[in-house]
């Protein structure tokens, strides 16, 4: 029987491998709820995640410890989902066999399971009134209302995420707001969340 021979990993990568794990990986369910939201689609959003870690891990070196890791990843995202949203525009149309084989499998799989339980745990979180109102945002406005106010995030880690001054921030925050409202003021009344004058 011949002996396993293990990669010899030098003290650096090591290091680099502890660093990352502590400060890149807490951060995970932040960025995929905001990918999941940006993408619409989980099998994108966990894309969009691996693709926003993969680049992460790879320049590590370029990453000024102490400052907002957050904002740095989230900058990381958004310039991913940018490169790819310009590269499916330059290739529409494409079909691959896989994609169809999958679609019938996925479709039959949800015919013959109503019990889903991932479904019925985060399925109803935004009702689809609310989601349709906050997909129909204009970009600027609706990635700084989800990391606001679904994501929590500060004016400050959403202005250096977007890249523009926190004035800013509050304005498009505010707009997109207001944007909100008047779109879901008829759902909120129906919903009995405030009464008809």
């Amino acid at each position: 029987m011949t002996p396993v021979v293990q990669p010899v990993v030098s003290r650096s990568t090591k290091k680099k491998h502890t660093e990352f794990e502590a400060e890149a990986l807490p951060h995970m369910d932040v960025l995929y709820n905001f990918a999941l939201r940006t993408t619409g689609n989980q099998d994108d959003a966990h894309d969009l995640l691996q693709e926003t870690y993969l680049k992460a891990y790879r320049f590590w070196d370029k990453y000024e410890k102490g400052t907002n890791i957050r904002a740095w990843l989230f900058r990381i995202m958004k310039n991913s989902y940018i490169n790819r949203y310009r590269k499916e525009t330059k290739e529409p149309d494409k079909v691959d066999y896989e994609d169809i084989e999958n679609f019938y499998n996925t479709i039959r799989a949800e015919s013959t399971d109503p019990n889903d339980l991932q479904k019925q745990l985060y399925g109803n979180l935004l009702g689809d009134e609310v989601t349709k109102a906050l997909q129909g945002l204009p970009d600027d406005f609706r990635t700084v209302v989800i990391l606001c106010d679904i994501e929590g995030l500060t004016y400050e880690e959403i202005a250096e995420f977007v890249e523009c001054p926190i004035g800013t921030v509050r304005s498009r925050l505010h707009r997109g707001r207001k944007l909100l409202q008047a779109e879901l003021i008829e759902y909120a009344k129906q919903q009995g969340m405030i009464k008809d004058d």
